[in-house]
């Protein structure tokens, strides 16, 4: 009976320190904060609906202290539609455009040192389907 008890205590304490230990390690890890300036400029990437791909792009800039986007898609004729609201949280990016249903919530991506932006690894929300997309940073819309 003591040594079933005793493994029971061993057990509990194994189970206490790894439960310590992954609090410690989680209360040291943040998520990285992404400046704003690092977002500034446009990003496109191809959008695959079935059988139809078409390329989209999301500018963005600042008006004051506010972030804005402009989405862009020869596709679907769309030449720099101004989008409801756009926010940054850590690394999670969202941005709303209410005339088209459409939400777009994405990950930055960024490179080793941490103050560029690599890709946005995103979701297109758009009628109840959602699509991956992934954007890359580029010069000015390639279309």
């Amino acid at each position: 009976m003591r040594r079933a008890l005793a493994l029971t205590y061993t057990r509990r304490m194994k189970r206490i320190a790894v439960l310590l230990l992954l609090f410690a390690f989680a209360g040291g890890v943040r998520a990285q904060d992404v400046s704003t300036e690092a977002l500034l400029g446009t990003f496109e990437g191809p959008l695959v609906i079935g059988r139809d791909s078409m390329t989209l792009a999301f500018t963005f800039s600042m008006n004051g202290d506010e972030l804005r986007a402009q989405l862009f898609s020869a596709g679907m004729g769309i030449y720099g539609m101004p989008a409801d609201s756009v926010s940054i949280v850590e690394s999670a990016l969202r941005i709303a455009i209410s005339r088209l249903d459409l939400e777009f919530t994405g990950r930055l991506r960024l490179d080793e040192s941490g103050e560029s932006i690599q890709r946005i690894d995103g979701d297109w929300f758009q009628y109840s389907e959602m699509i991956p997309v992934i954007l890359l940073p580029v010069g000015a819309p390639s279309f």
